[in-house]
């Protein structure tokens, strides 16, 4: 009879390449960021089947309404990869997602995040979570659970891509929206942080043609001294906390009536979205200068800075659509909450110039918007 061995026995998990260990401490380095972004409000902590989130809030609200929004952060993330940091993806989706809730006025409410991976490294997880959980806590959202997943076979050792969702609410009188836009109303441009997280598959097309490395230093891109990688991973300005606060400014009560978050499709087609049918835009370059980073691509793809304006944002990371009469004090304001604001256009309705305008994106069948006139190389933001 053979001897009986003593040898302990190989997980077969871990023999396919799933390490249950890692993402056990991966959940442990990612708790305290956690809990820094709970309130009151969520309950049973961190790690259990389901996030818990007390409503009881809503019972003050006459009519409330949930506002929902899932979304990634595309191929940024392979920037990440490339470089080894990964620290501010998460702040790119939370600006992704919780961003798109604030369009209606909604406040958010509590988000949940998602990682899917070659290979669970657990400092590289907790630190794309310390980065959602730094976002969800400067717009005010409780992270309430999360699932990393390990796909060995599937994803390289290095490769991971990142999704969350969101809810919020909002009171039914106060929605936004293109109900409320009308003829005459001020077009407000809020100034991005840079390229955010939409059309990096053009940025990194452009990069690898032209032979640059995310390592070199990106000296042409109005930087001081870092690498092409750090500059294109410059994350999503959020802008959830500071809408909120012009929505609630008893001296701008009811000023803003819709607001449009510029992701993928450009400028022109996210205002359309917000726009009701029948109404029109023209947008004025002349009124800002994109900064240096789209410049740059542009040029090194031999690419106009127009045959980009349905893939960046070219320095616009988001709309406001108020009263002409306040239009100057929610501009001041936004300027005082850090973010450049200036006016860009102004909403016609009826008979509209001659030329092409884009109408409608995404499904919805809004108003018309083109941008006009030839952009400042001298200013940004208002004259």
């Amino acid at each position: 009879m053979a001897a009986a061995s003593h040898e302990s026995p190989v997980n077969p998990y871990t023999a396919a390449g799933v390490d249950t260990a890692a993402g056990d401490l991966a959940v442990e380095l990612m708790k305290s960021a956690v809990r820094q972004t709970h309130g009151p409000e969520v309950r049973g902590g961190v790690g259990g089947f389901a996030g818990l989130f007390d409503a009881s809030a809503l019972r003050d609200y006459a009519h409330p309404l949930l506002a929902t929004s899932t979304d990634g952060v595309g191929t940024k993330v392979a920037i990440a990869q490339a470089i080894d940091k990964h620290d501010t993806i998460g702040l790119d989706l939370v600006g992704m997602v919780v961003d798109d809730i604030v369009v209606v006025g909604a406040k958010p409410l509590f988000m949940t995040d998602y990682i899917a991976c070659g290979k669970v490294v657990p400092t590289r997880i907790a630190d794309i979570v310390a980065g959602i959980a730094r976002g969800c806590s400067e717009t005010g959202t409780a992270l309430v659970g999360g699932e990393t997943a390990e796909h060995p076979g599937l994803l390289g050792p290095g490769d991971y891509d990142v999704a969350g969702a969101a809810t919020g609410v909002v009171e039914a009188d106060q929605l936004l929206g293109a109900e409320n836009v009308r003829a005459g109303d001020v077009v407000l441009a809020l100034a991005s942080s840079g390229i955010h997280s939409n059309g990096f598959s053009l940025v990194r097309h452009i990069v690898a043609g032209a032979g640059i490395q995310y390592g070199d230093v990106a000296s042409d891109l109005g930087t001081h001294g870092v690498t092409w990688g750090e500059a294109l991973l410059e994350p999503t300005r959020l802008y959830t906390a500071p809408l909120l606060r012009l929505i609630s400014a008893p001296a701008l009560a009811g000023a803003v009536h819709a607001l449009s978050h510029v992701t993928g499709g450009g400028i022109a087609a996210n205002l359309a979205r917000v726009l009701p049918q029948g109404t029109w835009v023209e947008l004025d370059r002349s009124t800002w200068s994109p900064p240096a980073v789209f410049r740059t691509l542009a040029d090194v793809g031999g690419l106009d800075l127009v045959d980009t304006e349905g893939t960046w944002n070219l320095g616009v990371g988001f709309l406001a659509i108020v009263a002409a009469d306040k239009a100057d004090a929610a501009a001041s304001a936004l300027a005082q909450d850090g973010i450049a604001t200036w006016q860009v256009g102004v909403v016609g309705v009826g008979a509209r110039p001659e030329g092409s305008f884009e109408s409608g994106a995404k499904g919805v069948d809004g108003g018309a918007v083109r941008l006009v006139g030839t952009y400042s190389d001298t200013t940004y933001g208002a004259k």
